[in-house]
């Protein structure tokens, strides 16, 4: 398939790549590549290409080499193929995610024509953000979780996010004993009947984040876990993703005041007040979703912090 790159790209915009791709990076666990093809055009110069390829022999970076695992990876990049066929056409410039040319699939390998967001302006990547960075994400959520508010997730994950209870029982199965173990699938229950339903990204952490120069304008990438469920998912991941335990205590308030008043905006025939009371109430829940996740895969990850520690704490307390 990737010997046809080439022409599939001369077939689509008239035009040939006059290079050889540069390589953006390599895929999770070997499952393929992400590259850059420069086109000889002057009004789209350059392209993306996601080539995903099934592995014989998975390798994971953490140890987690199983059947399931491997089964999981494959569900997503098909979850990822229904995103772009179906899903993403729906989405605006305030909740900006790259135009797909072109979908092919075979049985062991996939290709994604991508927009090039680089070429679009948004090629800025940052690993940390001050407040105000952080909230041009969460007005990128608030829109795109108003968009789909109650909307079924047809075709992608059932429940979104990469790390939900169903999909994870070995890492449910390392966990040291404990409250949150004990409790964990009563979290997973919470999340999983809020009223106010929506599609989640699923994997909002802020390197799937792509920046204007000035950063006042944000795009998003990887959607292979988008799927329903609760706002906060993305929302508590998000920002453990890009401030320290520090400034999410500090600025909690506030980000979630920013995050809120752009949903209440933008969210129409709902009530917006029971929106916002019952999803402030599943923010702590769903940093305990995560951080039962965590403690199962890598317990001894940076985002294991006091922190998201005293959002268990307040998790326990509202069960």
């Amino acid at each position: 398939m990737k010997n046809n790159i080439p022409h599939l790209l001369e077939k689509l915009f008239g035009v040939s790549a006059n290079s050889e791709p540069q390589l953006i990076q390599n895929l999770w666990s070997g499952y393929g590549e992400l590259n850059r093809y420069f086109l000889s055009s002057k009004e789209r110069p350059s392209i993306i290409v996601k080539h995903i390829r099934f592995p014989s022999q998975p390798k994971h970076p953490r140890g987690w080499n199983t059947n399931r695992s491997h089964v999981r990876k494959v569900k997503s990049y098909e979850v990822e193929l229904e995103w772009y066929r179906i899903w993403s056409e729906k989405t605006n410039l305030n909740c900006k995610v790259p135009f797909c040319f072109a979908i092919q699939a075979e049985e062991e390998e996939q290709l994604l024509v991508l927009e090039d967001l680089d070429a679009e302006g948004y090629h800025l990547r940052r690993s940390s953000l001050t407040v105000n960075q952080a909230k041009v994400v969460l007005k990128w959520l608030a829109h795109f979780h108003a968009t789909f508010m109650h909307k079924k997730p047809v075709g992608l994950w059932k429940e979104g996010s990469y790390w939900h209870l169903e999909t994870r029982p070995d890492e449910w199965k390392a966990m040291q004993e404990g409250w949150l173990k004990s409790n964990a699938a009563e979290l997973d229950k919470r999340l999983k009947n809020c009223q106010f339903q929506t599609i989640i990204h699923g994997d909002a952490k802020v390197a799937n984040f792509c920046f204007s120069s000035d950063t006042k304008s944000v795009a998003a990438v990887d959607f292979q876990y988008v799927g329903g469920g609760c706002g906060m998912k993305d929302v508590a991941y998000f920002l453990g993703s890009c401030l320290s335990e520090l400034e999410c205590e500090k600025n909690e308030d506030e980000l979630l005041a920013y995050y809120f008043k752009i949903l209440k905006l933008e969210t129409t025939n709902v009530d917006a007040d029971a929106l916002e009371k019952e999803w402030r109430s599943m923010y702590a829940i769903a940093w305990a979703d995560f951080t039962r996740f965590l403690l199962g895969w890598m317990p001894t990850h940076q985002k294991v912090n006091g922190y998201s520690l005293a959002m268990v704490a307040s998790a326990k307390k509202s069960l």
